[in-house]
Order: C-alpha cells, then sequence, then structure tokens
C-alpha cells in the first residue's frame, strides 16, 4: 500500500517511514526536512510544511493511508496544530479523499487532560501547555470533519527500542495509567493500524 507520512524527518514520523518501508509498503514522506531520511526504492521524498495546501496534496493524492506526526520543539504559544488540521481538512475535501488519516496528537490534550498522572500534569502545565491547547484544538478541528479519522495519544515519548509490547487504550477511564512509550512503538501501532485499521473514529491512548 501507499503511505503517506507528514512530519517524516524525525521522531515517531521517521521510525514510521522506517518500519513502513521495512514491511514492503511504497511511502511518500512530507517533511520541511527530508536530509534524515534514509533514500529507498520505494520512498518518495517531498520537502515541504504540512500547512502547504499544495506541498499537503502532493503528499496525500493517492494514498491508502495518512500518517500525521508532526511535532515541534517550540515551547512558546503555536498554531502550528490547528493550522495542519484546517489545511488537511481543505485537501481531503478538494481531493474527496475516502483513505483512513491517522492523526497523533498526546496523552494530555482534550478531554484526556483530567486523566493525567499528576507528573504529567506539572510537566505540560510547566512546559507545553501551549502545544496541548493547539493540540486539542486540532482534535476538535478533525473530529467534527467528514474525514476518515483516528486520534492517537502516546503517553511520555521516549527513544526505547522497537518492543511490539505496549496497550492501544480506546476512551478514558477513571484510574487510567498512561506513562513513557517509545517512539519506535507508537510508529509500530501507527503502520499496523494503518495496514488494518480497528481503531477509527476513537481516541487511542499508547503506552508501554
Amino acid at each position: 500500500m501507499n503511505i503517506a507520512i507528514i512530519g517524516a524527518g524525525a521522531g515517531i514520523g521517521l521510525e514510521s517511514v522506517t518500519q513502513a518501508l521495512k514491511n514492503g509498503h511504497t511511502v511518500t514522506a512530507l517533511s520541511t526536512n527530508t536530509d534524515q531520511i534514509p533514500n529507498h526504492p520505494k520512498l518518495i521524498k517531498i520537502n515541504g510544511s504540512a500547512s502547504s495546501p499544495i506541498d499537503l496534496k502532493h503528499a496525500i493524492n493517492g494514498a491508502d493511508a495518512v500518517l500525521i506526526t508532526v511535532g515541534t520543539k517550540n515551547k512558546k504559544a503555536t498554531t502550528l496544530f490547528s493550522d495542519i488540521a484546517n489545511t488537511l481538512i481543505k485537501v481531503t475535501d478538494d481531493l474527496k479523499f475516502s483513505s483512513p488519516v491517522l492523526v497523533i496528537t498526546g496523552f494530555g490534550a482534550g478531554k484526556s487532560k483530567n486523566y493525567l498522572s499528576f507528573f504529567m500534569r506539572t510537566v505540560i502545565s510547566l512546559f507545553l501547555k501551549d502545544q496541548y491547547k493547539n493540540k486539542t484544538i486540532m482534535e476538535e478541528i478533525i473530529t467534527k470533519s467528514t474525514m476518515k479519522w483516528e486520534i492517537v495519544r502516546p503517553g511520555m515519548l521516549t527513544d526505547g527500542d522497537l518492543s511490539k509490547n505496549y496497550q492501544a487504550i480506546s476512551g478514558l477511564s477513571k484510574g487510567m495509567k498512561v506513562g513513557k512509550i517509545s517512539r519506535a512503538n507508537v510508529a509500530h501501532f501507527l503502520i499496523t493500524e494503518a495496514e488494518n485499521q480497528k481503531m477509527l473514529y476513537q481516541y487511542v491512548a499508547l503506552t508501554n
């Protein structure tokens, strides 16, 4: 299948590119910097922005699944995630796009904020508050759209190895525990779900 990975230059996106290619898929990788993505016969690299309608349309046109894995190291107030969501809706509407779109936000966005551990609530409050506010807006925009969406909320990301030993939890429940998870395991979930969607129109928390 053809998987479009948006935000493919680092982190979860880069891990997703590697695993998708290893599984034999064709990958279209969009990033503002594709230098870290190794060349591959089944890989198309696009240097561009996920908030550019032209770049995004080029990347997802004809894709069997789309993974939105964009992140930012900017701790200040940002509209990056909501901008991407609005662009995504415009592009998918223009293309009459019907393939699944899996969107990484984070546990702590939307209503999951009320289920954070004290430690994670403190970390987000001190360092990532503005990011998570905008990720919440992103979720709201996407889930009100007509696209075939899935919101994926990993816990605290690590650089650990691919273990394939993690939990994918749909819904929110009192006492639930969402902790650390490696970027490699998040990527594994994304590729597995892209291949065979089982949790569409759901908010999925990922944790070890």
